[in-house]
Formats: C-alpha cells, sequence, structure tokens
C-alpha cells in the first residue's frame, strides 16, 4: 500500500472503535515515552492531550503552541506506536478556517487519523467560546482538507460550554448539530460527567460522544450504557505524572529519603 492508503486503513480502523455502548478508552498521552506506554497497556489507539504535549514542549495550556511545534511531536508518537493516534490540536493553532486546514494538513502528513478541535476562546476579552457560524466554518475547513488528502480523518468537534461555563444541554446540542452538519464526526463535551447530562447529549446528538472522565467521576461502565462511544482521560494522566515527579523530587531534598521513587517502571 502507499502511505495514503495506509493512512485511509488506519483512519477507517481508528473510525470502527467509536461504537455507542461500548466506548473507546483513551489514557491520553503527550510524548513517545506515555504512547507507548498507553500502547502497551492495551489501549486500541493513542490520543494526544493538548495541555500535556505543551507543557512537554516548555509551553502553557490554550493556544500558546504553535503549528509547526505540534505536528512535530505528533509525528514522533506516531513513529513510536503501531495504533491509530488521533491529535489534539486546540482550536486549531491558526486565526483563521483557512489555517485550520493548514494545520490538518500538517497532522495528516505527521501520521494522525483524528483530531479534536476546540471552539474555546483564549484571547483576552474575547467570549468564552467562538461564535457559531465562525467554528462551523473552521470545522468544515479541517474536514475538506482531510476529504482532499483522501484520508477519511476523525473529526472531532469539541464543545466548551460545560468546561467553561458558557451554556448547558440546549446551547450543546445546538453547537453540536451545527458543528457536525459542517463535517465533524463525533462530539466532544469535556466537564459533562453526571449520568442524567450525559444521557441527555447522548440521545441529542446525531453522532458519537465523547466524555472527560477523572477521579471522581463515574466508572467508564456507567457512560457506556448511556450511550457514550468515547472516554478520555484528557490532561489528568500527564498531571498525575507530574504530582510523581514533584513528589519524587521534593523527597530527597526534604527529608533525605526516596520512598517516591519506589515501584518505577522500567
Amino acid at each position: 500500500m502507499t502511505t495514503t492508503e495506509q493512512l485511509r486503513a488506519t483512519a477507517l480502523a481508528f473510525r470502527a472503535l467509536h461504537v455507542p455502548g461500548r466506548p473507546l478508552v483513551l489514557p491520553n498521552a503527550w510524548d513517545t515515552a506515555s504512547a507507548r506506554i498507553v500502547e502497551q497497556a492495551g489501549t486500541a489507539a493513542v490520543a494526544t492531550t493538548s495541555a500535556g504535549l505543551a507543557w512537554d514542549l516548555g509551553a502553557a495550556d490554550g493556544d500558546v503552541l504553535d503549528r509547526e511545534r505540534v505536528p512535530a511531536a505528533v509525528a514522533r508518537i506516531t513513529a513510536a506506536v503501531a495504533v491509530p493516534v488521533s491529535a489534539d490540536v486546540e482550536s486549531g493553532y491558526a486565526p483563521d478556517a483557512e489555517g485550520v486546514g493548514d494545520t490538518v494538513r500538517a497532522v495528516l502528513a505527521a501520521g494522525a487519523v483524528g483530531v479534536n478541535i476546540e471552539d474555546a476562546l483564549h484571547t483576552e476579552g474575547a467570549g468564552p467560546l467562538r461564535p457559531l457560524a465562525e467554528q462551523a466554518d473552521r470545522i468544515a475547513a479541517a474536514r475538506a482538507a482531510a476529504d482532499t488528502a483522501g484520508v477519511p480523518l476523525f473529526v472531532n468537534a469539541r464543545i466548551d460550554t460545560f468546561l467553561r461555563g458558557a451554556g448547558g444541554v440546549e446551547e450543546t446540542l445546538e453547537r453540536a448539530a451545527a458543528f457536525l452538519a459542517a463535517g465533524a464526526d463525533g462530539v466532544f463535551v469535556p466537564g459533562a460527567v453526571d449520568p442524567v447530562t450525559v444521557e441527555a447529549l447522548a440521545g441529542g446528538i446525531d453522532g458519537p460522544l465523547n466524555i472527560m472522565v477523572g477521579p471522581g467521576a463515574p466508572t467508564v461502565a456507567e457512560p457506556a450504557a448511556l450511550g457514550v462511544a468515547r472516554v478520555s482521560a484528557g490532561s489528568g494522566i500527564a498531571q498525575a505524572a507530574h504530582a510523581l515527579v514533584r513528589r519524587a523530587a521534593r523527597e530527597p531534598l526534604d527529608t533525605g529519603t526516596y520512598g517516591a521513587m519506589a515501584g518505577g517502571f522500567d
């Protein structure tokens, strides 16, 4: 097969993993080591966490990175694992829809077969979310770029209504419908874990629903029973790893002991 044919086959395999009621569980990675560990743990695919990847590259989360650095990091991850890789590209690392298309082309060239594109705005003085029509145009540009490349990229439209306190179920469903019509394949709603809310979203969204979980959230079986198709850890594993690094670094400095280093992964 040619490279495009291989990417297309991998993209189709990744799409097939999104089954309501039997969710794809993604313990998100941020570098080659974490990607390999996640793969060895048994995940069917690797998804990057944009926050963890940004921290790994010395930047803050929230559209601070540029288009050049992220695809390079994604390429290292896709080269390190055999399973499909989905790249979280924040809001697309571009000021306009055309630039989002350029970003998608770059991550496709890096070997990714999925992207997350969020509707949050991080510009000072701007609203918490990008206007619906503008975000739909950005989703459409991502879809067009992938279609032109001949790869059925899984475009996951992230909606930050709950995460940023910018709306509830009704506002989320309105955005979801617009983004799916623009070419998104699935909808990611971080911040929504309450079973009643998740059930309403799963029932009202005409596509695979992705939620984000962490300590205190229901077990995977519960959102699965509600029709969720994808469950992500987001930045949670990266944050836990960084917390361990801090504890292991402080211990010999503060007490002269080394207990936090016990049980290290070889």
